[in-house]
Protein backbone atom coordinates (compact mmCIF):
# COMPACT_ATOMS: atom_id res chain seq x y z
CA UNK A 1 0.00 0.00 0.00
CA UNK A 2 2.89 2.69 0.60
CA UNK A 3 5.27 1.37 -1.63
CA UNK A 4 7.89 0.64 1.54
CA UNK A 5 11.69 -0.82 1.08
CA UNK A 6 12.31 -4.32 3.58
CA UNK A 7 14.43 -1.64 5.42
CA UNK A 8 11.51 1.26 5.68
CA UNK A 9 8.82 -1.58 6.50
CA UNK A 10 11.16 -2.93 9.54
CA UNK A 11 11.49 1.13 10.57
CA UNK A 12 8.17 1.41 10.12
CA UNK A 13 6.53 -1.21 12.18
CA UNK A 14 9.03 -0.66 14.56
CA UNK A 15 8.34 3.69 15.24
CA UNK A 16 4.55 3.79 14.25
CA UNK A 17 1.99 2.26 17.19
CA UNK A 18 -0.83 2.26 14.16
CA UNK A 19 1.69 -0.37 12.47
CA UNK A 20 1.76 -2.95 14.91
CA UNK A 21 -1.81 -2.36 16.05
CA UNK A 22 -2.64 -3.73 12.41
CA UNK A 23 -0.09 -6.51 12.73
CA UNK A 24 -1.49 -7.68 16.07
CA UNK A 25 1.86 -7.00 18.21
CA UNK A 26 2.34 -5.01 21.12
CA UNK A 27 5.77 -3.25 22.27
CA UNK A 28 7.06 -6.22 24.03
CA UNK A 29 6.97 -7.78 20.67
CA UNK A 30 10.10 -7.58 18.53
CA UNK A 31 9.84 -6.94 14.99
CA UNK A 32 11.44 -9.07 11.90
CA UNK A 33 14.24 -7.72 10.49
CA UNK A 34 14.17 -6.86 6.07
CA UNK A 35 15.92 -9.98 5.57
CA UNK A 36 13.37 -12.13 7.10
CA UNK A 37 10.70 -10.02 5.08
CA UNK A 38 12.13 -10.67 2.00
CA UNK A 39 13.07 -14.05 2.47
CA UNK A 40 9.17 -15.03 3.56
CA UNK A 41 8.00 -12.90 0.45
CA UNK A 42 10.46 -14.86 -1.85
CA UNK A 43 9.06 -18.44 -0.35
CA UNK A 44 5.65 -16.87 -1.37
CA UNK A 45 7.11 -16.12 -5.15
CA UNK A 46 8.72 -19.64 -5.21
CA UNK A 47 5.48 -21.72 -4.78
CA UNK A 48 3.10 -19.26 -6.43
CA UNK A 49 0.69 -18.41 -3.73
CA UNK A 50 -0.02 -14.87 -4.71
CA UNK A 51 -1.99 -15.96 -7.42
CA UNK A 52 -3.67 -17.96 -4.50
CA UNK A 53 -4.39 -15.16 -2.39
CA UNK A 54 -5.83 -12.87 -5.29
CA UNK A 55 -8.72 -16.08 -6.33
CA UNK A 56 -9.12 -16.40 -2.78
CA UNK A 57 -10.12 -12.52 -2.17
CA UNK A 58 -11.76 -12.70 -5.52
CA UNK A 59 -14.20 -15.47 -4.50
CA UNK A 60 -15.57 -13.48 -1.11
CA UNK A 61 -15.64 -11.09 -3.29
CA UNK A 62 -17.87 -13.34 -6.11
CA UNK A 63 -19.71 -14.47 -2.70
CA UNK A 64 -20.70 -10.95 -1.14
CA UNK A 65 -22.23 -9.77 -5.08
CA UNK A 66 -19.32 -7.10 -4.89
CA UNK A 67 -18.62 -8.27 -8.36
CA UNK A 68 -22.04 -7.01 -10.56
CA UNK A 69 -20.80 -8.93 -14.20
CA UNK A 70 -22.77 -6.81 -15.98
CA UNK A 71 -19.63 -5.48 -17.99
CA UNK A 72 -16.01 -5.83 -18.27
CA UNK A 73 -12.89 -3.95 -19.38
CA UNK A 74 -9.99 -4.84 -20.61
CA UNK A 75 -7.11 -3.33 -20.86
CA UNK A 76 -2.78 -2.91 -19.52
CA UNK A 77 -0.76 -0.31 -18.31
CA UNK A 78 3.31 -0.64 -17.60
CA UNK A 79 5.46 -1.60 -14.96
CA UNK A 80 8.51 -0.24 -14.92
CA UNK A 81 11.93 -1.69 -13.55
CA UNK A 82 15.48 -0.31 -13.31
CA UNK A 83 16.77 -0.15 -17.09
CA UNK A 84 19.66 -2.25 -18.09
CA UNK A 85 22.74 -0.59 -19.79
CA UNK A 86 23.29 -2.99 -22.24
CA UNK A 87 24.81 -2.71 -25.42
CA UNK A 88 23.50 -3.50 -28.89
CA UNK A 89 24.96 -6.58 -29.56
CA UNK A 90 24.47 -7.90 -25.95
CA UNK A 91 20.45 -7.10 -25.88
CA UNK A 92 19.75 -8.99 -29.57
CA UNK A 93 21.48 -12.25 -27.55
CA UNK A 94 19.27 -11.36 -24.69
CA UNK A 95 16.30 -11.05 -27.15
CA UNK A 96 17.48 -14.75 -28.80
CA UNK A 97 17.38 -16.25 -25.42
CA UNK A 98 20.76 -16.57 -25.13
CA UNK A 99 23.57 -15.21 -22.13
CA UNK A 100 25.33 -12.21 -24.27
CA UNK A 101 29.28 -13.80 -24.00
CA UNK A 102 31.21 -13.15 -20.75
CA UNK A 103 28.27 -12.52 -18.47
CA UNK A 104 28.26 -16.41 -17.09
CA UNK A 105 31.96 -15.44 -15.76
CA UNK A 106 29.96 -12.58 -13.54
CA UNK A 107 28.19 -13.76 -11.34
CA UNK A 108 27.57 -10.54 -9.31
CA UNK A 109 27.19 -8.62 -12.77
CA UNK A 110 24.62 -11.28 -13.88
CA UNK A 111 22.69 -11.27 -10.54
CA UNK A 112 21.51 -7.50 -11.31
CA UNK A 113 20.80 -8.18 -14.74
CA UNK A 114 16.88 -8.72 -15.88
CA UNK A 115 16.63 -10.83 -19.15
CA UNK A 116 12.67 -11.04 -18.47
CA UNK A 117 11.73 -7.36 -19.15
CA UNK A 118 11.27 -5.87 -22.27
CA UNK A 119 11.24 -2.65 -23.96
CA UNK A 120 8.55 -0.69 -26.07
CA UNK A 121 7.55 2.60 -27.14
CA UNK A 122 4.34 4.34 -27.04
CA UNK A 123 3.09 7.86 -28.38
CA UNK A 124 7.19 8.33 -28.51
CA UNK A 125 8.03 7.08 -25.15
CA UNK A 126 9.83 3.98 -24.26
CA UNK A 127 9.63 1.85 -21.54
CA UNK A 128 11.10 -1.07 -20.00
CA UNK A 129 9.80 -3.60 -17.73
CA UNK A 130 6.32 -5.61 -17.57
CA UNK A 131 2.82 -5.22 -18.61
CA UNK A 132 -0.10 -5.49 -15.98
CA UNK A 133 -3.53 -6.92 -18.06
CA UNK A 134 -6.34 -6.51 -16.22
CA UNK A 135 -10.48 -7.55 -16.85
CA UNK A 136 -12.21 -5.23 -14.68
CA UNK A 137 -15.59 -5.55 -13.56
CA UNK A 138 -17.41 -2.39 -15.12
CA UNK A 139 -19.49 -1.49 -12.57
CA UNK A 140 -17.48 -2.10 -9.60
CA UNK A 141 -14.19 -1.37 -10.62
CA UNK A 142 -13.05 -4.57 -9.22
CA UNK A 143 -10.46 -6.24 -11.29
CA UNK A 144 -11.62 -9.88 -12.10
CA UNK A 145 -8.87 -11.47 -13.49
CA UNK A 146 -4.81 -10.52 -14.77
CA UNK A 147 -1.84 -11.56 -16.25
CA UNK A 148 1.38 -10.16 -16.61
CA UNK A 149 3.58 -9.94 -19.66
CA UNK A 150 7.22 -8.49 -20.09
CA UNK A 151 6.49 -4.42 -21.93
CA UNK A 152 6.93 -5.95 -25.96
CA UNK A 153 3.80 -8.21 -25.70
CA UNK A 154 1.11 -6.36 -27.32
CA UNK A 155 -1.86 -5.94 -25.19
CA UNK A 156 -4.19 -8.10 -27.36
CA UNK A 157 -1.75 -10.68 -27.28
CA UNK A 158 -3.41 -11.16 -23.76
CA UNK A 159 -6.92 -11.01 -24.40
CA UNK A 160 -7.07 -15.21 -24.93
CA UNK A 161 -6.01 -15.10 -21.34
CA UNK A 162 -8.34 -13.00 -20.07
CA UNK A 163 -11.48 -13.74 -21.81
CA UNK A 164 -13.53 -16.39 -20.22
CA UNK A 165 -16.80 -17.88 -21.63
CA UNK A 166 -19.86 -16.56 -20.42
CA UNK A 167 -18.50 -12.98 -19.87
CA UNK A 168 -20.66 -10.00 -20.22
CA UNK A 169 -20.36 -7.42 -22.71
CA UNK A 170 -16.50 -6.69 -22.80
CA UNK A 171 -15.32 -3.05 -23.53
CA UNK A 172 -11.58 -2.57 -25.06
CA UNK A 173 -9.54 0.11 -26.58
CA UNK A 174 -8.66 0.47 -30.48
CA UNK A 175 -5.52 -1.77 -29.55
CA UNK A 176 -7.97 -4.74 -29.45
CA UNK A 177 -9.29 -4.00 -33.22
CA UNK A 178 -8.84 -6.69 -35.96
CA UNK A 179 -9.98 -9.66 -36.93
CA UNK A 180 -7.70 -12.10 -34.56
CA UNK A 181 -9.17 -9.95 -31.44
CA UNK A 182 -13.01 -10.55 -33.18
CA UNK A 183 -12.48 -13.91 -33.66
CA UNK A 184 -11.53 -14.29 -30.20
CA UNK A 185 -14.62 -12.77 -28.86
CA UNK A 186 -16.60 -14.69 -31.08
CA UNK A 187 -14.90 -18.08 -29.94
CA UNK A 188 -15.72 -17.26 -26.47
CA UNK A 189 -18.94 -15.87 -27.30
CA UNK A 190 -18.52 -12.84 -25.64
CA UNK A 191 -20.14 -9.34 -27.00
CA UNK A 192 -17.31 -6.95 -27.71
CA UNK A 193 -17.34 -3.18 -27.78
CA UNK A 194 -14.07 -2.18 -29.29
CA UNK A 195 -13.01 1.85 -29.56
CA UNK A 196 -13.01 2.06 -33.55
CA UNK A 197 -9.58 3.40 -34.68
CA UNK A 198 -9.30 6.29 -37.02
CA UNK A 199 -6.67 5.26 -39.84
CA UNK A 200 -4.29 7.06 -42.07
CA UNK A 201 -6.44 8.77 -45.05
CA UNK A 202 -9.61 7.40 -43.18
CA UNK A 203 -10.88 9.48 -40.41
CA UNK A 204 -13.67 8.60 -38.64
CA UNK A 205 -17.46 9.18 -39.19
CA UNK A 206 -19.43 10.88 -37.12
CA UNK A 207 -21.60 7.83 -36.49
CA UNK A 208 -18.57 6.09 -35.81
CA UNK A 209 -16.85 9.36 -33.46
CA UNK A 210 -20.61 8.79 -31.68
CA UNK A 211 -20.46 4.99 -30.93
CA UNK A 212 -16.43 5.62 -29.56
CA UNK A 213 -17.97 8.54 -26.91
CA UNK A 214 -20.87 5.89 -25.86
CA UNK A 215 -18.56 2.74 -25.64
CA UNK A 216 -15.41 5.25 -23.99
CA UNK A 217 -18.24 6.35 -20.97
CA UNK A 218 -17.89 2.75 -19.92
CA UNK A 219 -14.19 2.41 -20.85
CA UNK A 220 -12.89 5.00 -19.51
CA UNK A 221 -13.46 2.98 -15.48
CA UNK A 222 -10.88 1.16 -15.99
CA UNK A 223 -8.33 4.52 -15.85
CA UNK A 224 -9.69 4.64 -12.54
CA UNK A 225 -7.80 1.52 -11.42
CA UNK A 226 -4.51 2.44 -13.05
CA UNK A 227 -4.99 5.93 -11.69
CA UNK A 228 -5.56 4.44 -7.93
CA UNK A 229 -1.97 2.46 -8.65
CA UNK A 230 -0.20 5.24 -10.32
CA UNK A 231 -1.24 8.08 -7.40
CA UNK A 232 -2.33 6.06 -4.45
CA UNK A 233 -0.06 2.83 -4.47
CA UNK A 234 2.52 4.41 -6.96
CA UNK A 235 2.74 0.82 -7.87
CA UNK A 236 4.11 1.12 -11.59
CA UNK A 237 7.99 1.06 -10.51
CA UNK A 238 9.18 -2.15 -9.39
CA UNK A 239 12.54 -2.74 -8.12
CA UNK A 240 12.90 -6.33 -8.31
CA UNK A 241 14.19 -8.58 -10.80
CA UNK A 242 13.14 -11.12 -13.26
CA UNK A 243 9.48 -12.57 -14.92
CA UNK A 244 8.90 -14.27 -11.46
CA UNK A 245 9.11 -11.75 -8.44
CA UNK A 246 7.41 -9.12 -11.31
CA UNK A 247 4.71 -11.35 -11.51
CA UNK A 248 4.16 -11.74 -7.72
CA UNK A 249 4.76 -8.11 -6.91
CA UNK A 250 1.88 -7.14 -9.64
CA UNK A 251 -0.10 -9.95 -8.40
CA UNK A 252 0.25 -8.35 -4.65
CA UNK A 253 -0.77 -4.79 -6.55
CA UNK A 254 -4.00 -6.31 -7.84
CA UNK A 255 -4.94 -7.67 -4.36
CA UNK A 256 -4.47 -4.82 -2.36
CA UNK A 257 -6.35 -2.63 -5.01
CA UNK A 258 -9.55 -5.20 -4.80
CA UNK A 259 -8.92 -4.47 -0.69
CA UNK A 260 -9.02 -0.89 -0.83
CA UNK A 261 -11.98 -0.61 -3.55
CA UNK A 262 -13.74 -2.77 -1.64
CA UNK A 263 -13.12 -0.72 1.14
CA UNK A 264 -14.60 2.24 -0.59
CA UNK A 265 -17.57 0.46 -2.24
CA UNK A 266 -18.30 -0.38 2.01
CA UNK A 267 -17.54 2.58 3.21
CA UNK A 268 -19.76 4.92 0.59
CA UNK A 269 -22.36 2.39 0.76
CA UNK A 270 -22.15 2.66 -3.86
CA UNK A 271 -23.23 -1.31 -3.39
CA UNK A 272 -26.37 -1.28 -4.90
Amino acid sequence: LYDLSDAQLQFQITDRVSFKRFLGMTDADRCPDEKTFWAFRELLTQIGLFDELFAVFHDRLVEEGMIANKGKIIDASFVEVPRQRDSKEENEAIKQGELPAGWEEQENRLRQKDLDAGWTKKRNERHYGYKNHVKVDSKSKLIDKYTVTDASVHDSNALDELLCEGDSTTYVDSAYSGSRCEENFAAKGVESKIIEPARRNRPLSKKAKRKNRTKSRTRVRVEHVSGTMVMSMRATWNRCIGIARNVASVAMTNLVYNMIRNEQISRLKLKR
